[in-house]
């Protein structure tokens, strides 16, 4: 079973015994298709997957493979990615996990993607993100707002709802790179460009 959340909705992860259980957020996506037999060659498009994450004692930070910060499940802030797919034809796209043992140290986790290569074709992209933790059903965020020529997609918003389980929301809020990103959800950040 799974639920499809609505902009705007929002669910929260059921506990089984003592704590979450590690959650994982995954990404999904297609390339485009070439259309006809003399069309052009679509160019591809490469997806990162990324969170910004603020601890309970006021840390704050990003993970996502730009800038190799990969995170930690042990260590602060126990989220971490997997790797990273750089074609979207890798069958289990890109994986980051968090340690719901943890979830009380957690505050709030922003889950994005950004458009590493290729042009900002959110539709033909057609990006999935799937939250699974055991014994909740999986939650869905379909990034279904296609009018955006913006690289950067805030997906969804986690919050600690107390009691070690997290909220899940769905934004689909979409914007030109992470500066503004930060700035509409309060992180106060300082970037610089990253290479990977």
């Amino acid at each position: 079973m799974a639920v499809e959340l609505r902009k705007g909705q929002k669910v929260s992860l059921e506990k089984k015994g003592a704590s979450l259980g590690e959650i994982l957020i995954n990404l999904n996506w297609s390339q485009p298709v070439k259309k006809g037999f003399f069309g052009p060659k679509p160019q591809p498009i490469d997806l990162d997957l990324g969170c910004l994450f603020e601890l309970q004692d006021g840390t704050k930070g990003c993970v996502q493979a730009l800038g190799n910060a990969f995170g930690s499940l042990t260590n602060p802030p126990y989220i971490a990615l997997d790797g990273d797919d750089r074609t979207g034809n890798a069958a289990g796209g890109e994986n980051m996990r968090v340690n719901g043992a943890m979830v009380p140290q957690i505050k709030r986790i922003l889950v994005y993607t950004f458009i590493y290569e290729g042009a900002a074709n959110w539709r033909e992209a057609n990006g999935v993100v799937t939250v699974r933790c055991p014994g909740s059903e999986d939650i869905i965020v379909r990034m279904d707002e296609y009018g955006s020529s913006q690289g950067m997609c805030a997906i969804a918003l986690l919050e600690n709802a107390g009691g070690g389980t997290l909220s899940v929301e769905k934004i689909v809020q979409f914007f030109d790179n992470h500066v503004p990103m930060d700035h509409a959800f309060g992180w106060g950040l300082r970037w610089a460009a990253g290479r990977k």
